[in-house]
């Protein structure tokens, strides 16, 4: 029998951590939600207002009745990405905490005010990416604030964290998945096994985060530099909610439970993985329109033509070529652009894999 309910009071950062691989009996705290074995409880945190204006992280926190460790999925994290959100949102339905081990905690829509402003990247509050202020500031702007509650009230409860993205409202993206490469060994290892887990079919190798616990700028990085295994993936495209890439979101968060033995039943691996080794964000130097040439998902040569900027009559200023040849990761999908933004992802495949 499912209890759901919703609590209206402030989440202050209180004691208690549900951590584990051995839950033990009694309560566990997630701000202000009280959730005891065989529980599935939803509610806020609260962002108290500071510099800025507040808001508040809708979450549910779902007890098993056997002992496993603690997962923490979080979603909109990037306001208009919506596939994981929906994709949370249909396993909080099904999640039954009578049949499950351990605790698993569901962050619906880390990034209220880039949610409901339907903004790309940057909160309409603050002009700050969400995903770049790891871990917070409890007196910071409000981007700041919450991840400083993310950080205190999930990542820090959890043992493991999947930070749920998708193709951003300018982003045509082929689905995948980071794989953050540490130097610890045990680390690295969990955090591939989770990845693979997840089900995607490419799996970007990524060397170059920072190892500094405070200043982890990103969301799963926040728990890697807290020893704890985490990932990024990503599923949609352009903002768009359509059921395939909610399908494929809700999937890997079923398969990750699977893969966790917090549910019973097998974990539905991708047939093969390409392994990517090496990628670069490609940004522009200018404001303007961007014009693909290519689409997410193309193999590209080194040298090949990505996309021209035109300037706002339509002239061209500027080629943009692939520095090495690879998979196009993302591509911008929508004209405009400002100058230091994103306008494609390239990898380069690793062989031998």
């Amino acid at each position: 029998m499912h209890r759901c309910t919703t609590f209206l009071i402030p989440a202050l950062l209180l004691a208690g951590s549900v951590g584990a691989h051995g839950q033990e009996p009694g309560t566990v705290t997630v701000g202000p939600l009280q959730v005891r074995a065989g529980q599935k409880v939803s509610g806020f945190l609260e962002v108290p207002a500071g510099v800025d204006e507040g808001t508040r992280i809708p979450v549910t926190v779902a007890r098993g009745v056997r002992r496993g460790p603690a997962v923490a999925f979080i979603a909109g994290t990037h306001g208009y990405e919506y596939p994981p959100i929906t994709a949370l949102q249909r396993i909080r339905e099904k999640l039954e905490p009578t049949q499950l081990a351990g605790t698993v905690i569901l962050v619906h829509v880390a990034n209220m005010p880039s949610f409901l402003g339907r903004t790309i990247y940057y909160s309409p509050v603050d002009g700050k990416n969400l995903n770049r202020v790891y871990p917070g500031r409890p007196d910071g702007t409000v981007s700041e604030r919450i991840a400083y509650v993310i950080t205190s009230e999930v990542i820090d409860r959890a043992d493991y964290v999947v930070d749920l993205h998708g193709g951003d409202g300018n982003e045509a993206l082929r689905p995948y998945c980071y794989w953050m490469v540490t130097g610890d060994e045990n680390l690295d290892t969990a955090s591939r096994d989770m990845a693979v887990a997840f089900g995607l079919d490419h799996i970007v190798i990524d060397r170059g985060r920072p190892d500094d616990p405070n200043a982890s700028v990103y969301t799963s990085n926040t728990a890697l530099t807290r020893g704890k295994p985490g990932i990024t993936t990503e599923t949609g495209r352009l903002g768009s909610n359509d059921a395939v890439w909610v399908d494929l979101a809700e999937r890997g968060v079923w398969n990750l439970l699977r893969h966790f033995r917090m549910l019973g039943g097998e974990v539905e691996r991708a047939p093969a993985v390409v392994w990517l080794d090496h990628y670069e964000v490609l940004r522009s130097p200018v404001t303007g329109i961007f014009q693909p040439a290519v689409r997410d998902g193309y193999a590209v040569a080194e040298g090949g033509l990505l996309g021209v900027l035109v300037d706002f009559f339509g002239e061209p200023l500027q080629e943009v070529r692939a520095p090495f040849g690879g998979i196009v990761n993302y591509i911008l999908g929508t004209p405009p652009v400002s100058e230091g933004e994103p306008l494609a992802m390239v990898s380069r495949i690793q062989v031998g894999k």
